[in-house]
């Protein structure tokens, strides 16, 4: 399977629309890979090619069950995501794709891209498909393209899709947005951690698990999943019905691993029937275009000449003190909508 960064398309010859179309629809893992390359290009060329794939391969989209999975620093999310994706490939014969984040430096803007050294088992199987994206500085946990990419794969027949994230960090808003499952990987040992975890993400979670739960600390995992459980009684109950479970798990000695997913089988099952899921996946949508909408007027507003030009010194003198940046930003601003790109 390749593994090559997201902006390397310029060294490849790239292919028609249809080609690409034809190749995920029939589940053809090089094709996949190169069609995610295309679509995670930031090159200007690649942007029509990646819209007229992205509409040819709707139709087939959604049909797939999505799962993000983040974690504290340490709770083994690749660990647990390889012994996940093997009772999806193994025990039920399923096919899985990951989507896993990598961070990126923001000193060497370089990122570790090394999910499948991480995940030995499940890099070598037939019906897995792994493919690490840089994160590129993004806020939310997840790539640029990460939406886009759980699309393909989903047109190329991926019945689950993990989205594992950078981690519990600035924001896993944009992780949430796009799944239907948001599951949160813990460490024995509740209350410390309980407390380093922003209120936010608690209360966005659908399930909890408190991973290596083995040997000696066996004991402990199952004083943190009850510690975990009384502290969500404390939030307010979700409007789709589902109560969040916290459980216990060893990704390591594949223990209770089937319990995870069933979690997330059950939360999907009440979802579809009562009708949230659609809801979901509508306002994910929508979402989603907003945030299209403000990622286009963010690069139009940077490829301005004006604002390339003026925006170096305003900086400067906003560092030095000599403008205040409510100051520098409606220059900018004017400059923008005085050039036509604000009407």
């Amino acid at each position: 399977m390749p593994h090559r960064h997201a902006r390397a398309t310029s060294g490849r010859r790239r292919l028609p629309p249809e080609r690409y179309v034809e190749g995920v629809f029939q589940g053809d893992r090089t094709i996949l890979a190169r069609a995610i390359t295309v679509v995670e290009s930031e090159l200007p060329s690649d942007g029509e090619l990646a819209a007229r794939i992205l509409d040819a391969i709707l139709p087939k989209t959604g049909r797939s069950l999505r799962v993000a999975i983040t974690g504290v620093p340490g709770a083994g999310k690749s660990t647990f995501i390889d012994a996940l994706g093997m009772h999806l490939v193994r025990d039920r014969g399923e096919n899985v794709a990951v989507l896993s984040i990598d961070p990126t430096s923001p000193i060497s803007g370089g990122s570790i891209l090394g999910d499948k050294t991480r995940m030995e088992r499940l890099a070598v199987q037939d019906r897995a498909f792994i493919r690490p994206s840089p994160s590129g500085g993004q806020l939310g946990g997840v790539a640029r393209r990460t939406r886009e990419t759980l699309l393909l794969c989903e047109a190329a027949g991926y019945q689950n899709i993990l989205v594992e994230t950078v981690g519990v960090g600035q924001s896993e808003t944009a992780a949430r947005s796009m799944t239907d499952f948001f599951l949160l990987l813990m460490l024995a040992g509740a209350g410390d951690e309980l407390q380093g975890i922003k209120r936010g993400i608690i209360e966005m979670l659908d399930g909890m698990a408190i991973n290596k739960a083995d040997g000696e600390n066996e004991p402990k995992a199952e004083r943190a999943r009850v510690e975990y459980t009384s502290a969500l009684h404390l939030f307010p109950p979700s409007p789709d019905g589902w109560a969040p479970r916290v459980l216990t798990c060893s990704a390591l000695h594949d223990r209770r691993i089937t319990d995870v997913w069933q979690m997330v089988l059950d939360h999907h099952a009440l979802l579809e029937k009562n009708g949230f899921l659609e809801k979901r996946r509508r306002a994910q949508a929508l979402e989603w275009m907003n945030e299209l909408v403000m990622l286009g007027l963010s690069e139009s507003f940077r490829a301005d000449p004006r604002i390339a030009g003026r925006w170096p010194l305003l900086k400067e003198e906003v560092r030095r003190g000599q403008v205040t940046p409510f100051a520098a930003s409606r220059e900018l601003l004017a400059l923008f909508r005085g050039s036509g790109g604000g009407r």
